[in-house]
């Protein structure tokens, strides 16, 4: 898709985004898709209809991609974020996944069940949302007159220098067969991991019964690649040469005969698909800066749109109720667990959404480490809460924690401290 400038390019690039957001977020509260909800739903009660709904999607997304890239339809390899990066930091990923799956259990619902929520009349998620928002915002960026962010101060000294460099790339096309083969490898790894997807997926009657559960994951599979496909196919033809939206954007005083619609950062105009916890913080920065059209970025369009497709769908389904904490209990839980998902989701460079299924399409390490933070975090997180409402006072926080961990056998059965429930 090639255009003859870059407003026109940058226009297709954040309305297409937008409206494939819409649709998302009108599926999405249409069947339920919840990841917090799956991991639930398994951990609690042992039905993994939901679960396979996000394996169904990571599925979808991981073959699209592995299928278009060696097409050059996709460029998930020049990424924001940089998922397939040669530095593993993978303390990063996996802290960062463990403190998001502690904080969407607390907050009820990840990012992205976050701004569907608001779009169904749940006030209590406007709370996380700003949270987050103003968390992910100050990470990245710097506090006014310093050059230090909630990273640097909190993070950078101690965790950074665990990271591992694995070369060119981290995708695991690159490290089974090295760069010159790593795209033959990726298609092949990658065709073979989405079969498996698929497979476990719709192994279960009950699943492929569900007609909910098939549609959400098919839904934000698509979705998924279909951002991937419309970010990295915006072009600008100039003067016979082409170039992509962020190439033009970083030789804008050559190409461009104004600043007039320079936008603020270039990196986010790179070849990108949904994540949402780093686009609450420009979310953040889109406001501080009065909406300026040089700080409107994929995530604010995605943001938008997941919001606007969820109020649609409430409004048509007549499900639109607003709600309020039930108590200050309740409110202290998702103040919680909004900080931890602020921290984590950034510190993992994604959410269930942007390293769940985004991340692992790109077959990056980091994202399987992140994903299995994320599932880690939240199935523990859930057990030591049912455990503590059971046996209420009896039960201390250590007793009920490795009793948790043995029940996910993490640790051995000679060391439960409370009987299961």
């Amino acid at each position: 898709m090639t255009f003859e400038s870059f407003m026109v390019a940058q226009g297709f690039f954040l309305w297409s985004v937008f409206a494939i957001a819409v649709v998302l977020g009108a599926v999405v509260n249409k069947t339920n898709f919840c990841t917090m909800g799956a991991v639930s739903d398994w951990v609690n009660m042992g039905d993994t209809g939901r679960f396979r709904a996000w394996l169904l999607a990571i599925a979808v997304a991981v073959l699209g991609v592995v299928f278009l890239e060696p097409a050059g339809l996709v460029e998930a390899g020049a990424a924001f974020p940089p998922y397939r990066a040669g530095q593993l930091i993978w303390a990063e990923n996996l802290l960062g996944g463990i403190l998001f799956g502690i904080g969407m259990t607390l907050a009820s619902g990840c990012g992205n069940k976050c701004l569907v929520r608001i779009g169904g009349g749940n006030l209590k998620s406007i709370l996380v949302f700003l949270v987050i928002a103003a968390i992910a915002y100050f990470m990245i960026n710097p506090f006014p007159g310093t050059d230090q962010t909630l990273f640097t101060v909190l993070f950078y000294d101690w965790i950074r220098p665990l990271a591992v460099d694995l070369g060119a790339s981290q995708d695991l096309g690159t490290l089974v067969a090295g760069s010159e083969q790593a795209l033959q490898a990726r298609t092949i790894i990658g065709a073979v991991l989405g079969v498996l997807l698929l497979v476990i997926a719709f192994s279960s009657r009950d699943f492929r019964g569900s007609f909910d559960n098939v549609l959400g994951g098919l839904a934000v599979g698509l979705a998924v690649l279909a951002a991937w496909y419309v970010t990295s196919n915006a072009i600008i033809d100039a003067d016979g040469e082409q170039y992509s939206l962020q190439a033009y954007a970083q030789q804008w005083d050559f190409l461009a005969e104004s600043d007039a619609g320079k936008p603020a950062d270039t990196r986010p105009l790179a070849p990108q698909s949904f994540t949402f916890i780093n686009p609450m913080g420009q979310m953040a920065g889109y406001t501080a800066s009065g909406f300026q059209r040089a700080y409107l970025t994929f995530g604010v369009m995605a943001v938008f749109g997941v919001v606007l497709g969820s109020l649609l769908w409430s409004v048509v389904n007549r499900s639109f109720r607003l709600e309020w904490f039930s108590s200050f209990r309740d409110f202290v839980n998702h103040l919680l667990g909004a900080t931890l998902m602020g921290f984590g989701g950034v510190l993992a460079l994604g959410c269930t959404i942007g390293q769940g299924i985004t991340g692992i399409s790109t077959l990056a390490l980091g994202s399987f480490i992140a994903f299995g933070g994320i599932v880690l975090g939240s199935a523990l997180t859930m057990k030591i809460q049912y455990y503590k409402m059971v046996y209420e006072e009896e039960a201390s926080f250590m007793a009920a924690l490795i009793t948790s961990l043995v029940d996910l056998r993490l640790l051995p059965r000679a060391l439960r401290r409370l009987d299961a429930v």
